[in-house]
């Protein structure tokens, strides 16, 4: 007879209230074997919270080691136990500890699930007032200023609502990145401390939000950007006509520029040359 087989599993945290844990986290926070937690502080806080006990051994599984315990934690599915991931809030992968374990547990053939719950990203989402038909998460965008424009840069013309998450104290810089990228208009929400005593949901035209942001901002924080609504399937020559049929309305050449590259996804230095070579022809 084979030895029985484990599983892997899941679990979303509470992102704030409390009360939204599942009756099945619970359960599977007594029941597991082992459960790897990226913070083992915040788990026992959190159990305590919820009047849990743990069953099982607590370990810590976090960006810094989660490669070289995943092999630890499928020993314990492969020998027929049960561990449980959770991270600090909402679902353990997602802009958290967990892929690597996942991956490896499907290269494997072991048993992988999921105790859904929380989720920070479906949350802003449904509360930014944007589209929900089509989105996209992009995380957190890098921290230097050139490498964060040229992200957002190539986010321009994308059609889709777009998801970002940020530290507190540089949502102001992403937001001002934003209106340079994608235009002053373009509507937005920043929702902070989501399902919190502190909740708030701003919602308005990037230049708005980056004006509120530029003072100091506290909290967990969740960007929601509407996708771009021109460019799509426009060749160069059409952005250079826009651009210059507003300069001969008698807009500055380079705002025309400004903006139409922001809607479109091109860049402004190529799209000023184009319209200036067109100029010229």
């Amino acid at each position: 007879m084979s030895a029985p087989v484990g599983r892997l599993v899941l679990a979303a945290t509470p992102i704030g209230d409390v009360e939204d844990a599942s009756a099945r986290l619970r359960r599977l926070l007594a029941e597991a074997d082992v459960v790897a937690a990226e913070d083992t502080r915040r788990l026992r806080a959190l159990a305590a919270r919820m009047g849990v006990e743990i069953g099982g051994r607590v370990i810590s599984y976090h960006e810094h080691n989660e490669a070289d315990r995943a092999g630890d934690l499928l020993e314990v599915v492969a020998g027929g136990g049960t561990v449980l991931v959770v991270t600090d809030a909402g679902m353990p992968a997602v802009s958290d500890p967990g892929f690597r374990v996942v991956t490896a547990a499907v290269a494997a053939g072991l048993p992988v699930t999921a105790a859904p719950g929380p989720s920070a990203v479906l949350t802003a989402l449904a509360l930014s007032g944007l589209p929900t038909d089509r989105f996209c998460f992009e995380g957190f965008v890098p921290r230097k200023a050139g490498e964060r424009a040229r992200a957002l840069a190539e986010l321009a013309a994308e059609r889709r609502t777009m998801i970002f998450f940020e530290a507190p104290h540089r949502v102001g810089d992403l937001l001002a990145a934003m209106v340079e990228a994608f235009g002053a208009q373009r509507p937005a929400a920043v929702c902070r401390e989501l399902t919190k005593t502190y909740e708030e949901v701003r919602r308005g035209p990037l230049a708005d939000l980056a004006q509120w942001a530029s003072g100091e901002v506290r909290g967990e924080i969740v960007v929601v950007v509407g996708g771009s609504e021109r460019g799509a399937g426009l060749s160069t020559a059409d952005l250079v006509a826009e651009v210059l049929a507003r300069a001969d309305a008698g807009e500055r050449l380079k705002d025309a520029v400004a903006d139409v590259a922001a809607s479109a996804g091109l860049g402004k230095r190529d799209l000023y040359a184009a319209a200036l070579a067109a100029r010229k022809a």
